[in-house]
């Protein structure tokens, strides 16, 4: 493990503060200093002080705790659209890559119709057809994303189904999904995996911009993107409310981006440089 981290520094640097960001989103209810949810007029839009270091939002409820909370929304949206758009876009691949033929046809032009498409633009009028939630952003934005890991796997696939080993298990008698579960997925996963970690930065900002337009998260939700929204109409009497879950969003972005790219650098060390 010692050599391990002195041979990849800046991955187990990034490594760190991710799970930094993971710790405060799993322990949000304990760390919170205060109720991100009920709302006090009495306290509404103060300023920062030592009872509220991010101050307080125009209901009176504290903004360092609906950071904290807004963490746990964040990551859990990220990580589980990534985690659906990698799944179906790697069986669809997968499936099209190995049986080729009319079934590589369809597969691939459905595939081409969604990469066709503005991402974030279809996102918005599937969450503005479906309604704004939370449920509604994760299907909007993992249905327009799965058709770029397809494409990949598809590509992946073809290598793959040419090597010898493969040969060897067909002619071997192994079925069509032995052959997919053990000789060709486990061979694409590294990558398809690392492509994944790259896009959940880009992820969570398509989650924060659906928020702040209004088709994702709704009131009373700390989400990050929804906080940008309401605090817009005070950003010159009450700054804090923007400035805060804006510095939120680019630092765990930030965090998150760098991490994938020194992971891409672990898995493949050609990469590097």
């Amino acid at each position: 493990m010692t050599e391990f981290i002195q041979k990849h520094k800046l991955f187990s640097f990034y490594s760190m503060l991710m799970l930094i960001v993971v710790f405060i989103a799993i322990f949000a209810p304990w760390l919170a200093p205060g109720d991100a949810f009920t709302s006090n007029m009495s306290q509404a839009l103060q300023a920062p002080s030592a009872q509220h270091w991010f101050g307080t939002d125009k209901l009176g409820r504290d903004v360092l705790s609906r950071i904290i909370y807004g963490t746990q929304l964040s990551l859990f949206m990220g990580v589980s659209i990534v985690a659906i758009m990698v799944t179906i876009g790697t069986v669809i691949g997968a499936v099209a890559g190995y049986f080729g033929g009319k079934i590589e046809i369809v597969l691939m032009r459905m595939a081409d119709i969604m990469l066709s498409f503005p991402g974030v633009v279809l996102a918005i009028a599937i969450a503005g057809i479906l309604g704004g939630s939370i449920v509604n952003t994760i299907l909007a934005l993992s249905v327009v994303g799965w058709a770029k890991y397809a494409r990949i796997v598809r590509s992946l696939t073809l290598k793959v189904r040419g090597e010898e080993y493969v040969t060897a298990a067909v002619m071997m008698g192994a079925s069509t999904g032995t052959i997919l579960r053990r000789h060709i997925i486990p061979n694409i996963l590294p990558l398809v995996v690392t492509t994944g970690a790259l896009d959940i930065g880009a992820i969570m900002i398509e989650v924060a911009g659906l928020s702040f337009l209004g088709f994702g998260a709704q009131p009373p939700t700390p989400e990050w993107g929804l906080m940008l929204n309401e605090g817009r109409q005070y950003l010159q009497t009450s700054p804090w409310l923007m400035v805060f879950p804006g510095m939120s969003i680019l630092l765990v972005v930030a965090i998150f981006n760098l991490w994938s790219d020194s992971l891409r650098d672990v898995v493949d060390p050609k990469n590097q440089g």
